[in-house]
């Protein structure tokens, strides 16, 4: 782990962090082990045994300036909530958008019939949502991806339910068998 030091004239920051107090007790220890050329206690229990590389600047001839927080994008792990079959809420960002997907490749809709709309995330991060019959099959969405995006036709790929991830495997199944009324699906490259 990289760390930064920097001796302010009022005290001590690492990296970007607060201003620290010379005068604090804890703070003084802090940098009497980094004075004896120890790893002081705090970093040892930052970086779990492992290697610290300690970068020391001196600003003793400037007061400690608070720097402006630059922004940092999320790099943890993420989990995905919600229930086996969620109800789609988000709604495309223009009738016209939602009109395109529906466009690209038209699935013969009976209106004398039950009707669901299905919102499936491809794996290349677009999204498209159709209106399908609640008899329409699971191998009718693949189909329209197929039909929507003509580069998915020669890459392997399988149709998921959002958490928990279920596999759509039986592509005979109707959309209400498979119980994926007014869900989100998820296109997964094998």
């Amino acid at each position: 782990v990289q760390i930064l030091l920097k001796l302010w004239r009022n005290g001590f920051s690492l990296d970007d962090g607060e201003l620290r107090s010379y005068t604090d007790p804890k703070n003084a220890q802090f940098l009497e082990s980094i004075k004896r050329g120890e790893i002081p206690v705090e970093l040892q229990r930052l970086v779990h045994g492992g290697q610290v590389s300690l970068d020391m600047e001196d600003h003793q001839e400037q007061e400690y300036v608070k720097p402006r927080l630059r922004f940092k994008a999320f790099s943890g792990e993420g989990q995905k909530l919600g229930s086996l079959t969620p109800e789609i809420v988000s709604t495309p960002s223009s009738p016209e958008e939602e009109e395109k997907s529906i466009l690209n490749a038209p699935v013969l809709i009976d209106d004398s019939m039950p009707a669901t709309k299905i919102q499936i995330r491809l794996a290349d991060g677009s999204r498209l949502i159709q209106r399908f019959n609640q008899t329409h099959r699971i191998k009718d969405i693949r189909d329209f991806i197929i039909q929507s995006r003509p580069a998915f036709a020669a890459t392997d790929f399988v149709l998921v339910t959002t958490f928990p991830n279920k596999e759509l495997t039986d592509e005979s199944l109707t959309l209400q068998e498979a119980d994926i009324l007014n869900t989100v699906i998820l296109q997964q490259l094998k």
